[in-house]
């Protein structure tokens, strides 16, 4: 067993020429990624699954799927969900659906934790110039707001590998799972080689666009179609931009050529760059997929059901060709960001093709 561990930790591969892990202790002066950090992920990704079944068995019912009934009650409480979040903007949909705010202020404190990361980032140099990524690499001392955003984001992922197995399965079901495996391994890699800097940067990037898809799917759920259209187009246009333009612009132009002027190739990075190239692949299919979307939503004059089906039988695909359904279909997404990566929406507003 000290034989694999040595193997699978070899310096030669993880850390760049003449750097140890030695060099990487922690020291009172300063501290750095250790790999045993990642421990902590694994209990709070059970956790948030946990918190997440017990929200689901409180919210909306599930469909059921051999029947393709919908659920009267589901629109009820999404609907009710959705006026507390806009007409009330301290009271927090989850909150409300525990009948834990009852009596709570009217005034909800931001997370704390985010919020001070995405504070801290904006005052950071790597921020504005990405070579500060690689300077002094991978001697960079790691900050207590990044340990706990990247320990969150990783438990995330972690929680989504089991969600995943639990929700209605969709035809983009492998495509799911390679983009989970994906993200952990990416996570893992840059805190572990010390990466954390260009990773905080790649993780804030392919976020920053959730918060809108998420609001866009509630405005559909609720029946609300202008805000839903609204809401979306502000998505996709976040989605694009970030994803086909800054991350290859300036993420992938660091990662692949900054780093290999300042600090140069080892085996690790082609790993991490692998990932990467694997991660924009993904983002390009997503992509497209979403202005196949936003083309029907302008020529129908709104937002239609994403192309994928709920179930992902074969038998339950030609049936529904067969017999063709006269009620718009509603589909409950539990895939944490939501089918596709969460960025396709389905709701009691859709229009069947």
């Amino acid at each position: 067993m000290a034989g694999i561990l040595a193997w699978f930790w070899n310096e030669r591969f993880w850390l760049p020429h003449n750097v140890t892990w030695a060099d990487l202790k922690n020291t009172e002066e300063a501290n750095f990624p250790q790999a045993e950090d990642l421990y902590l992920a694994f209990p709070l990704a059970f956790c948030i699954f946990m918190v997440r079944l017990l929200f689901e068995s409180k919210g909306p019912a599930q469909e059921d799927a051999s029947q393709g009934q919908e659920h009267a009650y589901q629109h009820e409480w999404v609907g009710v969900v959705l006026v507390q979040f806009f007409l009330k903007p301290g009271a927090k949909p989850c909150a409300i659906a525990l009948n834990i705010q009852a009596s709570g202020p009217q005034v909800a404190q931001p997370n704390a934790i985010l919020e001070k990361v995405f504070t801290a980032i904006t005052k950071t140099p790597w921020l504005w110039n990405t070579r500060h990524c690689w300077y002094n690499y991978p001697y960079q001392p790691l900050t207590t707001d990044l340990h706990y955003y990247y320990i969150l984001e990783l438990s995330f992922y972690w929680s989504l590998m089991f969600s995943q197995f639990t929700d209605i399965k969709r035809k983009d079901f492998g495509i799911m799972f390679l983009h989970h495996l994906v993200s952990i391994f990416l996570i893992t890699f840059s805190y572990v080689n010390n990466m954390a800097r260009i990773g905080t940067l790649v993780l804030c990037l392919h976020d920053s666009a959730d918060a809108l898809l998420e609001a866009a799917k509630m405005a559909n759920y609720a029946k609300f179609q202008k805000m839903c259209d609204i809401l979306f187009v502000m998505f996709a246009m976040v989605f694009i931009t970030t994803r086909l333009g800054i991350f290859p612009l300036w993420v992938l132009n660091s990662t692949l050529f900054e780093s290999w002027e300042i600090v140069g190739p080892y085996p690790s990075w082609w790993v991490f760059n692998l990932l990467l190239l694997l991660i924009q692949g993904l983002n390009c299919f997503w992509s497209y997929l979403i202005v196949k979307i936003a083309c029907k939503a302008i020529s129908r004059g709104k937002v239609s059901k994403d192309d994928r089906s709920d179930i992902e039988s074969s038998s339950d695909e030609e049936g529904s060709e067969e017999t063709p359904r006269k009620k718009p279909h509603t589909a409950t997404t539990t895939n944490g960001t939501s089918g596709t990566n969460g960025y396709l929406l389905t709701g009691p507003c859709s229009v069947d093709d």
